[in-house]
């Protein structure tokens, strides 16, 4: 993996990880990763953990992700249905 692989920005500013340097990093649908800007150079690391006390909407949202991952169905419909009850108290 040690030759650079160029890909477009698009749009809406995403960049496309191409498959083998997804598999290298064992990064899969779903996974969380943790983009940092450092001296002109953006760098993206997969992470298993959110740091704690980080409870921007970005990591809230790749938490809550990363947990319906591992819950089992019944657990995952309990909490699709609080979801759905609070969006309808939200809506009138």
């Amino acid at each position: 993996m040690g030759n650079a692989i160029y890909k477009l920005v698009d749009g809406k500013g995403r960049v496309l990880i191409p498959k083998a340097l997804r598999e290298a990093a064992n990064l899969e649908y779903g996974g969380i990763v943790r983009l940092g800007l450092s001296e002109g150079k953006v760098t993206v690391r997969r992470v298993d953990v959110i740091e704690p006390g980080d409870q921007s909407p970005e990591a809230v949202e790749a938490y809550v992700h990363a947990a319906l991952k591992t819950m089992p169905d019944s657990t995952k419909l309990e909490f699709l249905a609080e979801l759905s009850g609070l969006l309808q108290k939200k809506e009138v």
